[in-house]
Order: structure tokens, then sequence, then C-alpha cells
């Protein structure tokens, strides 16, 4: 099935620049009517301007939070030591760093944002699909993050008002107190994303390098306790490096891969502001697998010296910081979780989702009115009960979204990459009846990949605490490799798909 055939509108036309970037051409109308709106339209090039810089901060303060610490930490509590924990996030970050790379290069070249991208592949109205899936994932992780946020204001207030905070009467199993702090904590990040990207990015500047000195304050904490640095690397694995190792060394790379698998689809949103493919290039070279691996390694150390002092692994950040009895330590340290939390929170988890809202129904829905549907809904998905508990964290929540966001991720690779040689169509984009109109707004054969590659990535999945049992009992081979099996599955059919039913690959 071919393109519908472009309707009599006059088409916008766009210019490429000498350095690659696309752009409306001057004088020219911008893209209007229903599926567009100010927050949806391409940057103009003069407004790129986002550096390798800001693209590294960016990712040094989205890295250095609280939910990356409990990454490694998670790790050395189901049984890894130092060397596995780091070696297994390590490997990860290097792996999505190549599909981060390849769908953030349509951010620079056409300032769009991710499910404007996406309906390259998807179609105008189909994008809504992954969309959708990508903003209620994200809800999920600002839930999760606004907890471990309010957890630290909980835990900070108690030690400066004392016992009638903290002991609170309790309701739905937590003190009424903790439900107050988590309040408080979500109003402070829609009032930041209410001031818009600019204020994001000045944030995240300051951010990044305060949460890494944090860390290093939190090391030499643990370290003085443990007896030196020596207790800190002697813990053993329980798992040595045999075959027990290896059955939890691939379902927690993926799940390690999972963590930012969500940023792989929308990094658009981000890059869409830079100044060149060099500066999100190298900007999210640098920023990405050093930064997650030199955190991981301080999280692993700082863990496994809680084992050593306390006997058991401390895997919440919060929960080890309270334990100390120096009160301007406590401050500085739940002060450098609220700092990261909310550097990766708004980030991460608040910019996208309103976009993708957006999307759904642009003409009522602004960019700001996205993120306060995602600070809601954050709400409505229990985020206490995600983070209660680190084999379903890791296993469960994070295996799952990589594997549907590895599968969309597929499919906008295959699409952009090799089908459209990275041309495309702006106009289009916002358009019916055009190019990416499809059938009705809607690609078929975007969907059909998407389902086989959803259906074979998570459906034998484990879903406790969710569910007892598996979906689907015969995929159990392919849930461990959940998202490697969503990105393959769905770029190779989806290649499949589009060339065998002869669909326009020209321009756009």
């Amino acid at each position: 099935m071919t393109d519908t055939a472009p309707t009599a509108i006059p088409p916008t036309a766009q210019v490429t620049l000498p350095d690659g970037r696309v752009e409306i051409a001057p004088g020219s109308p911008q893209p209007s009517g229903p599926y567009a709106n100010a927050d949806l339209l391409p940057v103009p090039t003069a407004q790129r301007t986002w550096t390798m810089y800001n693209f590294s901060a960016l990712w040094v303060g989205m890295a250095h939070n609280t939910a990356s610490w409990t990454l490694a930490s998670g790790l050395i509590a189901v049984g890894m030591d130092w060397k596995q924990a780091v070696f297994t996030i390590a490997l990860a970050n290097l792996v999505v760093l190549a599909p981060m790379l390849l769908t953030g290069h349509a951010g620079p070249k056409y300032g769009i944002p991710f499910p404007v991208f996406a309906r390259a592949s998807f179609g105008v109205r189909g994008a809504n699909l992954p969309a959708v899936v990508r903003a209620l994932v994200a809800c999920g992780w600002f839930g999760i993050q606004t907890w471990i946020g309010g957890e630290a204001i909980y835990f900070l207030a108690g030690k400066l008002i004392g016992g009638s905070w903290a002991n609170a009467s309790h309701i739905g199993g937590y003190a009424w107190t903790m439900w107050l702090s988590f309040a408080v904590f979500w109003g402070i990040q829609v009032a930041i994303i209410h001031r818009g990207m600019e204020t994001i990015r000045r944030f995240e500047n300051w951010a990044a390098p305060f949460v890494l000195v944090g860390a290093f304050v939190m090391l030499g904490w643990m370290s003085g306790k443990a007896g030196g640095v020596g207790p800190l690397f002697d813990q053993p694995s329980t798992l040595g490096w045999g075959a027990d190792f290896w059955k939890l060394f691939w379902p927690s790379l993926m799940g390690m891969i999972g963590f930012w698998s969500t940023l792989s689809l929308n990094i658009p949103d981000f890059t869409r502001y830079g100044r060149s493919q060099r500066a999100q290039t190298w900007g999210q070279a640098l920023g990405l697998p050093t930064t997650m691996t030199l955190f991981a390694f301080l999280s692993v150390l700082v863990t496994s010296g809680s084992q050593a002092v306390y006997g058991k692994p401390v895997w919440d950040p919060v929960q080890l910081a309270a334990k100390t009895d120096n009160v301007v330590g406590l401050l500085y340290a739940l002060v450098t979780v609220l700092v990261a939390t909310l550097s990766v929170n708004i980030a991460a988890n608040l910019v996208s989702p309103a976009f993708d809202f957006s999307n759904v129904a642009p003409r009522k829905v602004s960019f700001r009115a996205g993120a306060l549907i995602t600070a809601v809904l954050a709400v409505l998905i229990f985020p206490w009960k995600l983070y209660s508990d680190p084999q379903g964290y890791i296993f469960t929540w994070l295996g799952l979204v990589g594997g549907l966001l590895g599968t969309v991720a597929g499919i906008l690779i295959a699409d952009y990459w090799l089908l459209r040689r990275t041309r495309l169509d702006l106009a289009d984009l916002y358009r019916a009846g055009g190019r990416y109109w499809y059938d009705g707004g809607w690609n078929w054969r975007a969907v059909a990949a998407f389902l086989a590659g959803g259906v074979l990535a998570v459906g034998g999945a484990g879903l406790k605490p969710l569910i007892d049992g598996r979906p689907i009992p015969a995929l159990a081979p392919l849930a461990d490799y959940g998202w490697a099996v969503g990105l393959g599955t769905s770029l190779v059919l989806y290649t499949a798909l589009t060339l065998a039913t002869g669909r326009d690959r020209r321009t756009g």
C-alpha cells in the first residue's frame, strides 16, 4: 500500500543549511491544523543553541540520581559483588548509547520532538501509540522518583522536627507526614516545569556537579564507618562467576538497558535544541556511559560498605543516609538526594510525556498541560509499590519497560536510517493526507511490528509482584533478553513489511 496522495494545500518549503540542519524556509508558513501547536513545531535553527557541554551536563544530571544509585546497589542486594555490578552497568550503557545516538540524530537535523519524529514511521495519528506508551512509562518513573524525593524530605524534616514528625499516625502503611512530603516534592517539580525548557537547562548545568560531589562525600563517610576502603572492596559475590552469575546477568543487563530505554526513544525532545550533530553526539557519548559507570562504582562501594558495617546491604541511599547521627552530614546527603532527584525527574520523566500528551490533542493540550497530566497519573500508578522491592524494581518493572520500548526503538531506527536514509518532509509530518498519513493516519506495518516485537519481548516475562506466573509460558526463554528481542524483531519485521508492500521510500 502506498501513501495517500498529498492534499491540495500548498506545501510548506524547507531548506537545508550547509551544516545539514533543516528548517522551514524563511517566509514560508509554519505547519498548522489539528496536528500542530507551538510546542510541537520544528525549532528554528537560530534557537538550536545547546552545546556539547549542555548535553554532557544533562546526562550528568540525569545519571547522578537516586534511581541510578539503586540500580547498582540493587545488584549488590541480589548477590553480585562490586566488579560484577559495575561491569553489568557499564556494558548496558554502552549498548543503549547506540540507539540513543541514532534516534537523537533527527533532533538537531529537523528540530522536532519524539512524537512528531514517530509520525514518519507510525503515521500522523498512529504516532500516538508509541507516544502514549512512552508517556505512561514516564508516569511510572516520575512517580517513583517523586516518592524518593518525598522520602528525602520526610527523613530530613524528621531529623529537624523530631519524633512527632517521624512517628506520626499511619495512613495506607505510611506516616501521614510521608504523604505530605511526597505532595510537597510533587509540587516543587510542577512549579519548575511550568517555567519552561530554558529553566530546566540552567538547573541541569549547576545540579550535575553538585550531585557528584555529594556521592563522593557519602563514599568518604561509609569508608570511615567501615574502617577504610578495604572492606568496601572485600565483600564477596554470593554468585561467583559461574552459571549462577550468568543466569542473573542477562535479565540484569536488560533491566539496566531498560532504565534508559525511555530516553533512547525521546532523546529528540532534547537534541532538537542542539547547535549541531557534533554537539549532541559527543555530548551524549561523553556524558552517558562515563558518568553512569562512575556513579555505579560509587554506589556499589557505598552499598558494599553498608554490608560490612550493618551486616546487610542497604540499597536505598535515603535509608542509608538516615543512619548517620551527624545532623550536618545528614542534611547535606538528603539535600543532594533532593537535587539529584529533581534533576533527573524533570528532564527525563516530565519533559517528554508533556510533549507526548500534547501530541494526542495538539489544539487542546499544551506542553504545560501535558506535564500536569503526567504528574497526576504518576500518583495514580502507586509508585511506592513499584519501588518497595529491588527484585520487582529491576526485573519486573525495568524488564517490561525495556522490552516494550526497545520494540519502538527498532521501528524508529529502521524507518529513519535503513529506509529513509535520514530524509524527512517537515510539513508532511503535520499534515493530513500527506506522505505520512498512510491509511487514515496509521501505518499498519509499524503497528504489526510493534505488536509482534512486544509479545516476543515481554510475553514470557515473570510479572511478580504484579501477578503470579507468565502470560505466555512458552516464551519464557526470551524473557531474559526482552530489550534485544523487542528491538531486533521490530526492526527486521518493519523493514521486511515496508519493502514487501512497496511503500514510497523517496524523500521522506
